[in-house]
């Protein structure tokens, strides 16, 4: 009796709890929902059996369900049994989408922390983040070890190695060989679906270096739950849903869904236009992720009229929306297929959406929600806000703060920089700036931020200014985002030498590039005399900026 009025009570005191998806204030109370998402896994891979899960397509391989299943739970015995990873260790993974495809079906079957890193970053970058996830193991490709500064630093961060190919190299596994030595029983694995970190990704910060995102499984789950409940039901066990830009990125919101209902996913590891229209005419493809950049692309080169793309049936973009005039030739060409989403690597895309249905212009009303981000999906609270954190008026414009269950709990080791982003109640303080309109319809007008989104990558100005400022010849820089017709933003940098030296644009921009991943290099670069500067001496960003956005009637594309 006793023991049944303890239960009693902390059943009691978790009832007590607000309903908050926030995961410190414990959404399920004390004791927290445990899942085995294994288990889950394995549900969809006994009714799917042997219809196609994955489809490689550079790598020219295709695993059914009953196939994937039991290579994601070898995958997952390899960690634990052969490495001996347990709860609270971390491996990181750096490949190309083929390749990782494999872990992203697999990763929420155990509870070791994938840490998820960009194949398209710079190696500075990379070696910066393994030096602050320090992972007890990485799976990687052959060119990564080939680079012999990483290679070094893997050694000399002790980081157990796993090729995909055979390298000669010293202490490095090779996958294939490796993985198929594992047992591919069920995994038992259960954990804290509130608590419990699964997954660290990084994103740009105010100082240049990405911070590191880290996500339970509610919020990888509810991501998923949101895609669900959009007003397009674009997955199903027909679904064939392919993958372009890095499954590191936004695209990984549209695998978890094509899995769990049985659809199928494809991969591809660049970008080329017409690999990915040959793909979606040689498989009947019905949706994709893309950013705008491609679909601009798509328009100057014709290939719809090369390729049969009429299978397709939601082409999702996002990281910056579209021009309402590019929008109407798009709609014209494809159909009524076009989806817009809007969320952040803190709020699991998608939080809002603007649906097909919206993307049809009969009026001039209508025509101006093609310049909106789209409302929020069932799920998601947003609110627009002033400085001191109270919420505006339609039309109003302040910050957008957003809740829901696929907001993250915080950055990992950064807890000024948690409570700086996040508020006490779940919030998480976008950095953007909008408005709502009476409708409801979320409309984006500048940024908080000094981040520039170019062709959907976010770049970040103060990292890309410390590169510059290496330069022997460079005494002070400042970067910025300018308005570019096909990718939003370019990256352009005004830059003052020092006195007595002579360097062209042309040069500083191959610097930069032994530096930086290719989408963070300046496009352009402007030589000036002086940098205007508040009375303390720092760089007025903003006068920079404001120079080239003057005649656009907003300030972010």
């Amino acid at each position: 009796m006793k023991k049944e009025t303890q239960i009693l009570k902390v059943f009691n005191k978790a009832a007590r709890i607000p309903h908050t998806r926030f995961a410190k204030n414990n959404l399920w109370g004390e004791i927290g929902m445990i899942v085995n998402f294994a288990r889950l896994y394995k549900g969809v891979a006994d009714q799917f059996k042997d219809q196609p899960a994955l489809i490689n397509l550079e790598k020219n391989r295709t695993f059914t369900y009953s196939q994937i299943h039991k290579l994601t739970n070898k995958i997952s015995h390899l960690l634990t049994d052969f490495f001996k990873l347990e709860k609270g260790d971390n491996y990181a993974v750096l490949l190309q989408n083929d390749n990782l495809s494999l872990f992203t079906h697999g990763m929420l079957k155990n509870d070791i922390t994938i840490s998820l890193l960009n194949y398209r970053d710079g190696v500075d970058d990379h070696i910066y983040q393994l030096n602050y996830v320090k992972p007890k193991v990485i799976f990687t490709e052959k060119a990564n070890l080939l680079n012999k500064d990483f290679y070094l630093s893997l050694k000399e961060l002790e980081i157990q190695i796993v090729s995909f190919e055979r390298v000669d190299l010293e202490d490095v596994y090779y996958f294939w060989v490796l993985v198929e030595e594992q047992r591919d029983d069920e995994v038992k694995a259960e954990y804290n679906a509130d608590k419990d970190i699964i997954m660290y990704r990084f994103t740009g910060g105010t100082t240049g270096r990405g911070k590191c995102t880290q996500y339970t499984y509610r919020n990888i789950y509810g991501a998923a739950i949101q895609n669900f409940s959009q007003d397009d039901q674009i997955f199903s066990d027909k679904t064939k849903f392919l993958h372009v830009s890095p499954l590191s990125h936004a695209t990984m919101a549209y695998f978890i869904p094509t899995l769990l209902k049985g659809g199928t996913n494809f991969t591809l590891n660049t970008p080329d236009l017409e690999n990915i229209c040959k793909a979606v005419q040689d498989h009947n493809l019905t949706g994709t992720f893309v950013v705008p950049t491609l679909l601009y692309r798509l328009l100057e080169l014709g290939l719809e009229e090369k390729y049969d793309l009429s299978s397709l049936e939601a082409v999702v973009y996002g990281a910056s929306p579209m021009s309402p005039t590019k929008l109407e030739l798009l709609q014209s060409k494809f159909g009524n297929v076009f989806i817009q989403i809007y969320g952040a690597s803190e709020a699991f895309p998608p939080a809002v959406v603007l649906p097909k249905k919206d993307h049809l212009v009969q009026s001039e009303k209508e025509r101006k929600k093609l310049s909106s981000a789209g409302k929020p999906v069932l799920g998601v609270e947003l609110i627009i806000v002033n400085a001191e954190g109270t919420e505006l008026k339609p039309g109003e414009i302040g910050e957008i703060w957003v809740r829901s269950d696929c907001v993250i709990p915080g950055y990992y080791l950064a807890p000024e920089e948690t409570h700086a982003a996040f508020t006490e109640n779940g919030f998480f303080k976008s950095g953007d700036l909008g408005y709502l309109d009476e409708d409801g319809y979320v409309y984006i007008v500048d940024r908080k931020k000094d981040m520039i989104i170019s062709g959907g990558f976010n770049v970040y100005a103060v990292e890309v200014e410390n590169v510059i400022n290496s330069h022997s010849a460079v005494s002070n820089s400042v970067v910025v985002g300018v308005p570019h017709e096909e990718w939003g933003e370019m990256v352009h940098a005004e830059v003052v030498l020092k006195e007595g030296q002579e360097i062209s644009a042309d040069e500083l921009i191959a610097y930069c590039k032994t530096k930086l991943g290719s989408y963070k290099v300046p496009k352009t670069i402007h030589f000036v005399q002086e940098l205007p500067t508040s009375s303390v001496g720092k760089v007025l960003r903003r006068h920079v900026k404001d120079k080239y956005w003057k005649n656009e009637g907003r300030k972010v594309h």
